[in-house]
């Protein structure tokens, strides 16, 4: 529908996920620090997906402010994704889905260009997130801060960011494309926002949220 945006690659690789030694105010669902590999490249959005991609997928805007449609959509559920996900396959012809948790995990921290940086780029939060205490609590447009090294806009701040997975506590080591829990009453919510503390833009900061839940 005239809109366009870009897909970054993300090489497979291994990484440890969870909370590292620089997480010094980790909550308890971040541990334990554990091995985890994908065995096949993925893509993944450069950018939040803006109030103009979602307006022309599914013909309406949820978001609580409007007044520009290069800020990422918000007001969004778990279902309202799977519904637009459905409607962009179709238009595409392409198969899109939200990312595991392993799998934004894996791309917040820069993939195989990793340097294990306390936020998505940056140990600065203010380089690359917006949160309660830059933002003056306005959802920001897209891409103002700093990318992290694979070229990501946003990963730490500005909106909340739903994943496939359902929320549970880590399990094992060692684990190979790991897809989450089987059942659950939460699904998985990363990144942080600009209206919450700058201490949930910690790339291992996880959360759960159900999944009529909009924000």
């Amino acid at each position: 529908n005239g809109v366009s945006f870009n897909m970054i690659r993300v090489r497979a690789g291994s990484f440890m996920m969870g909370a590292t030694e620089k997480d010094t105010i980790a909550e308890i669902d971040e541990f334990p620090l554990h091995q985890v590999t994908l065995t096949r490249d993925y893509f993944i959005a450069e950018t939040e997906m803006t109030q103009e991609l979602w307006s022309a997928i599914m013909g309406s805007n949820p978001s609580a402010d409007k007044s520009n449609p290069q800020s990422p959509v918000n007001m969004v559920t778990w279902d309202d994704c799977q519904q637009m996900i459905v409607k962009l396959n179709q238009l595409t012809g392409l198969t899109f889905r939200l990312p595991t948790e392993a799998e934004w995990e894996y791309a917040a921290r820069g993939g195989q260009l990793t340097n294990k940086t306390k936020y998505a780029g940056s140990d600065n939060v203010n380089d690359v997130a917006w949160n309660v205490e830059n933002s003056e609590r306005q959802v920001q447009p897209i891409g103002q801060k700093q990318p992290n090294e694979l070229g990501l806009y946003d990963m730490s701040g500005n909106v909340r960011e739903w994943c496939q997975d359902w929320f549970g506590s880590y399990e094992g080591d060692g684990l190979t494309n790991p897809k989450g829990p089987t059942s659950g009453v939460y699904r998985v919510v990363r990144g942080g926002s600009a209206m919450l503390p700058s201490r949930t833009n910690r790339v291992s900061f996880r959360n759960g949220y159900a999944v009529g839940e909009a924000f």
